[in-house]
This record gives structure tokens, sequence and C-alpha cells, in this order.
């Protein structure tokens, strides 16, 4: 049964607590920019997600390691000067939390403070616990990220599916509680069986958001670059392409190219 999509001045993480008590779904993209970040914030998205997957949308690297904590500051500066709605979510970056939780809590508040950012997220369960309870202390709202973790792609050599195994299902779902017991106001879940994100929503009273979770969580996430069809090599069976941009696009440059050089742009009515 479906839940009337209801008006919401700004959203807060109390808002999203309050979304799955209601049974209402959440919506949630990414945006990098000003002015992506303020069609999203436009179009009512709840959560915009500044996500380190600027690394490989906007900067081109083929993970998401290389990208810095100054270049998130500077993408999350952009997007919160658009958004007026959605509640803001900042990566933080690899290398910028893992090894010290001094140094966790150091990263977080620079986001915070120089950004603007409404939250941070941070990937990994019970061995990132003492950096996410330092941040957590200073008052600042995290959101956890579980099952594939694209910053420790190295460690696991694929993009599969994780969690097929009883033992790391097991594990996942231990993290999962966990980082609810801890005070994280909601959980991204990447591409893992939608039965296990079925039972960790369940056994969660924070928000479980999904993207390659299936459709029994309390919300979805999506790269919007992907789900707007900008990218086009990346096809995986949890995307859904709402646009093809790419295409139309090359098309309209193409186009743009063609009107130059045949001198028919700008014409008469285009000029002083």
């Amino acid at each position: 049964m479906s839940v009337a999509k209801k008006e919401y001045k700004r959203i807060t993480v109390k808002t999203l607590v309050d979304m799955k008590a209601n049974g209402e779904k959440i919506s949630m993209l990414t945006a990098y920019d000003y002015t992506m970040a303020k069609i999203v914030d436009g179009a009512g998205i709840d959560v915009i997600l500044v996500g380190d997957s600027a690394s490989n949308v906007m900067a081109g690297h083929e993970t998401t390691l290389p990208i810095t904590l100054d270049q998130m500051i500077y993408h999350a500066s952009s997007v919160i000067r658009a958004a007026h709605r959605s509640l803001v979510v900042v990566d933080l970056p690899f290398g910028s939390y893992q090894s010290d939780p001094k140094e966790a809590l150091r990263s977080a508040i620079r986001i915070m403070k120089e950004s603007g950012g409404h939250s941070v997220k941070l990937e990994g369960g019970k061995e990132v616990k003492e950096s996410i309870k330092r941040i957590l202390n200073a008052g600042i709202p995290v959101m956890g990220h579980l099952g594939l973790t694209p910053q420790s792609i190295y460690k696991f050599g694929t993009y599969t599916v994780r969690a097929k195994e009883e033992q790391e299902a097991e594990q996942l779902l231990e993290d999962a509680k966990m980082l609810e017991r801890i005070g994280c106001f909601a959980i991204v879940l990447e591409k893992i069986p939608a039965d296990l994100a079925k039972q960790v929503a369940e056994s969660v009273s924070i928000p479980i958001i999904g993207i390659g979770a299936g459709p029994h969580v309390d919300g979805q996430v999506l790269v919007l670059h992907d789900m707007l069809g900008m990218t086009h090599e990346f096809n995986p069976r949890f995307l859904r392409r709402y646009l093809h941009m790419y295409d139309e696009m090359t098309k309209a440059i193409s186009n743009y190219v063609d009107d130059v050089k045949s001198q028919d742009f700008p014409n008469e009515s285009e000029q002083y």
C-alpha cells in the first residue's frame, strides 16, 4: 500500500525517522554542483548525497579513492547553496576517517563548518565504530553505509553483490544493529540480496536506504548522472534510467557544431 507524498519545508534527520515510522518511502539522489542540486532540490528529493562518487562522475577516476577532503568540501559547498528543502549528506572520503577517530572527527568538523553540510556518511561497521562514536559525540549526524563499500574495492577486488554467504550476512545485520545502537540516523545498504535488506530494515528503527538492495527497504538512492542517462557505460541490474541524456546531449551539441560551421548560428534574431 503506497503512502501519499507529504509536503515538508525542510527535511531533517528526524523527518527521515518519522517517515520510516509512518511508512513513507524516502527518495535520495546524488548531486555535486549548484545547478544540478537546485534542480534536484526543487523536484522534491528528500535527501541529496554529495557522494564520493564525484571521483568517478565529475573527475573521471576509476574508483572513489582519489577524491580528497578539500574536494568533497568544494562539492558540498556548491550543493548546500542550492538546497533549500533537502537534507544534505556528505561522504567522508577515503583516508579521512579510517585510521584514527580523532582524524575522523577533524574531517567531519571541517565538512560541517566549511561546507555547511547537514550530516556525514562513512563506510563500514564495527571497524569504524570508534570513529563514528567520536563524530556523534560532537553532535554531528552520521549515516552509515554497509554491504558493497566502494572505498574497500581493492580489498574485495570486485563490485559484485555482497553478503550472499551466511557469515557475511550475519555480520552485516550485526553491524546494522550496532550502527543504530550507537546513534546513526540512517544506513545505506549497497548491492546486497533483497531478502537480507528486508531483514535489516525490519530489525532496526532507523531508515534503511537501498541501492541495489531491493524494494523492501525504507528508501532508494541512485547516482544522478546514471539515472538521467548522462553516463552510458555503467549498466548494473539495479539502475533504472529515467532519461537518456547522453544521446540527447550528443545530438544537441552535434547540431550546434553543424549550425556554427554552416553559419546558421547566430541568425538575425540572435544578434544585437
